[in-house]
């Protein structure tokens, strides 16, 4: 059988169950980030991300811009989880006659993100490939055991929210996007956030893995999603992915404190209901439409 077959989801499923994990794993494989022990007050966020050439940037785009969004990723998966990104590891895959000058672009541009939210540096590997580059990025932090969010938390009745506007990303910034780590840190401080995850492969994709892990369904309004100005379509902006935007629940009477606070960031696009996983939009005229996730997938 080859991967193809079985899907992305399908091959991580597939590794899932055949891994095995001791105690000390307070949450592994199925969320943005692994969970790990580390003190009386705080967890360990561990993640890591993958970018290839050809499939998450172009030789012909700013190396800068590759090595940031490299290091970002990451960091959006640390922020969907409540968390404060502290150390990283870069791996390096690189062909042999690739220009010293686009290392050092890569790393000047993980640089100016390491600067402004902490993060350290501290190690990694480089290894020679023929063709592609790859560039592997692994983040630890920390979040505090009263503010971790996973996906898997969505409750019946909980209204869901998305910070900024979706759609047309890969044409503006899929290599510019702000990690939401701020927005989170806001989020997880100062209200019970059931549910979080950030949309890195489409707002109903990403979207039904919350669904999937909290066992409920949920309904979507076409008119309440904000849709950037670069989007080439309503479908486009809710299947396309590299948002990198946070997608959150929590309950509606923690929805309304958010509302008083009138911050344009977060906007809110639908409920959590008590139907078996399924997600249906609703349209302007307020008929209902059943729609399957959709979005970017590797295989």
């Amino acid at each position: 059988m080859r991967v193809s077959k079985i899907g992305e989801f399908g091959l991580i499923k597939r590794i899932k169950e055949s891994i095995r994990t001791d105690s000390s794993v307070i949450h592994g494989i199925g969320d943005d980030c692994a969970v790990l022990p580390f003190d009386a007050k705080r967890y360990l966020l561990y993640t890591c991300d993958m970018l290839v050439e050809g499939v998450d940037f172009k030789t012909s785009e700013d190396f800068c811009l590759v090595g940031r969004k490299a290091l970002a990723v990451s960091l959006s998966d640390i922020a969907s989880c409540g968390g404060l990104a502290r150390y990283c590891l870069v791996s390096l895959g690189i062909p042999r006659g690739i220009n010293v000058k686009s290392i050092d672009q890569i790393y000047e541009g993980m640089t100016a993100l390491t600067n402004r939210y902490g993060v350290n540096i501290v190690g990694g590997d480089i290894s020679r490939v023929e063709g592609k580059i790859v560039i592997d990025v692994s983040v630890l932090g920390f979040v505090e055991k009263e503010c971790l969010v996973l996906r898997n938390g969505a409750c019946i009745g909980d209204i869901i929210f998305v910070t900024g506007k979706l759609g047309g990303s890969i044409l503006s910034k899929h290599l510019t996007f702000k990690p939401r780590i701020k927005e989170a840190r806001f989020l997880v401080k100062n209200f019970r956030i059931n549910s979080m995850i950030d949309i890195s492969d489409g707002l109903t994709q990403d979207l039904h893995h919350i669904l999937e892990e909290s066992k409920v369904g949920a309904v979507i309004y076409k008119e309440l999603i904000p849709l950037n100005k670069t989007a080439l379509s309503f479908n486009e902006a809710i299947s396309s992915g590299e948002d990198f935007e946070l997608l959150f629940t929590l309950p509606s009477r923690e929805a309304n404190r958010l509302a008083l606070r009138k911050n344009k960031i977060f906007t809110s696009i639908g409920q959590i209901t008590n139907k078996s996983p399924g997600l249906s939009l609703i349209k302007k005229d307020g008929c209902e439409e059943r729609i399957k996730p959709a979005g970017f997938r590797h295989f």
